[in-house]
């Protein structure tokens, strides 16, 4: 009979299960999808229970895979901000907030308001979908949801706790990344608590990633939960980088730089978030990345195959099109949470495949933008995670718009991966994953690359001087 570890990642748009083999190597995986709900043009939500019948199907359908394998641990990555209120039974009490939702941009103010010396401690860009602004709102417009709540949890941790009843915890990679941490001190910030204006009592116990928290009992028994982590820095520990720099490119894009010193920043343009093994990462992030493209397929009619066949079918630069990303705006550091995106450059011989091709380009030069904030060395290669690394097209893409070497990642699921490793851990199994990274993709001339870029970059200023109700998407 054959160990293995569980690692499940709680996506925005899907939940994905690998189980890991003693020897590193994926011996069965499941994956499924789901949408949360729009219920208004600013809002983002899910039911709980759509989460975890999610985890039931995918674990049946992974057991049926591994032929009596006796499964040692199971943990969680999970999507990261959003808020989940829960009662003292852990059930929630309504649907969860996800990182996409804006409702929370009036808010922010709360947070500009905060002495500079406690504003500089939280080190992170001020964004409406974090945990913190949500729960600002809520405490402004549900007050009797949050007076009848026994804690907040992120994510993966709501998950957590269908499995495993007893005390609510976190752990520090989804905690520092709510505006509620305090960078410097490592800690729950008085301060931004008392700005979002909830009861400190909602705040779950931060426990290390790879402690063992308790027993769940699934159909194929009893099994050890670890607590788990947010999925960039999962990503990161699947992939076992120690320096250079990993765009992990789905839903949305997180460009991630390990090492990170902590310290108090008065104005933050990049994110300082904790990772699982004690440390700190820099983190340059997009809210549309994937996202972006599934609209784009949505309203031009296409298939993902067929968008990516029409976009390769013209030259670099789409035509003189021009496409900005930001649908449901942005963190701050490339755009603001008022930003809108759009199609421009249009002309009477512009087709689908320019507006296809565009609207792939977009998103790389925004991905390029926040690249510049991390202040990377030149010509220090890319490691690519996600699910933009199945895709040749996409990788040769990266290449070309960064000027640098990229190499993917041979993992379908890094940060359910790196959940699986986290796992192995909290029950005394250290276990070193199989790789299999691409070759290095060198990058190509830029030729009209590099003049779409700088058309993308001046209508970018363009648009964000005239602001997002001038009509330009």
């Amino acid at each position: 009979m054959t160990d293995v570890l569980l690692g499940a990642d709680l996506g925005t748009s899907g939940l994905k299960l690998v189980a890991l083999g003693p020897d590193g190597a994926v011996v069965a995986e499941a994956e499924r999808g789901y949408a949360y709900a729009r219920p208004g043009p600013e809002l983002a939500e899910i039911e709980v229970g759509t989460w975890r019948s999610a985890f039931d199907d995918a674990l049946a359908a992974v057991v049926a895979d591994l032929a009596g394998a006796r499964i040692r641990a199971l943990s969680f990555s999970g999507q990261m901000h959003g808020a989940v209120l829960v009662d003292g039974a852990g059930a929630a009490l309504r649907p969860a907030l996800l990182w996409p939702d804006q409702r929370a941009s009036g808010e922010l103010a709360r947070w500009e308001a905060l002495p500079p010396d406690a504003r500089a401690a939280l080190a992170n860009p001020l964004v409406p979908g974090m945990t913190g602004p949500l729960l600002g709102w809520l405490a402004r417009h549900e007050p009797e949801v949050v007076e009848r709540a026994a804690a907040v949890l992120l994510p993966k941790d709501a998950l957590r706790g269908t499995l495993v009843h007893g005390p609510v915890v976190t752990d520090r990679s989804d905690a520092s990344a709510t505006l509620l941490w305090d960078v410097v001190a490592d800690d729950w910030s008085a301060a931004a608590v008392a700005a979002a204006g909830i009861p400190a009592r909602l705040l779950p116990a931060v426990r290390p990633s790879d402690e063992a928290w308790g027993i769940a009992r699934l159909p194929v028994g009893e099994v050890p939960v670890v607590v788990g982590g947010a999925d960039t820095p999962l990503a990161l520990l699947a992939a076992g980088a120690t320096g250079g720099v990993q765009v992990n490119l789905g839903t949305g894009a997180q460009l991630l730089r390990p090492g990170r010193s902590p310290r108090p920043v008065a104005e933050p343009v990049v994110h300082t978030y904790a990772d699982t093994t004690g440390g700190w990462y820099a983190m340059a992030a997009l809210q549309n990345g994937g996202s972006a493209w599934e609209w784009a397929c949505r309203v031009l009619g296409l298939s993902w195959t067929e968008f990516l066949d029409a976009a390769s079918s013209v030259p670099a630069g789409a035509g003189g099109v021009v496409f900005r990303p930001f649908l449901t705006g942005e963190r701050g550091g490339v755009a603001g949470p008022a930003d809108r995106g759009g199609w421009t450059g249009l002309s009477a011989g512009t087709t689908r495949a320019d507006l296809a091709r565009a609207a792939l380009e977009g998103v790389f030069f925004a991905v390029r933008a926040a690249f510049e904030l991390l202040e990377v060395s030149d010509g220090e290669p890319v490691l690519l995670t996600g699910g933009a690394a199945r895709s040749g097209v996409l990788v040769q893409m990266l290449a070309d718009v960064l000027a640098r070497p990229v190499r993917s990642l041979g993992l379908r699921s890094a940060s359910a991966v790196g959940a699986a490793l986290l796992a192995g851990r909290g029950v005394g199994l250290d276990v070193d994953p199989q790789r299999d990274a691409g070759p290095l993709v060198e990058p190509r001339p830029a030729g009209g690359l590099e003049r779409a870029a700088q058309r993308w970059a001046r209508n970018d200023r363009v648009a964000r001087a005239v602001g997002p109700d001038s009509g330009a998407g």
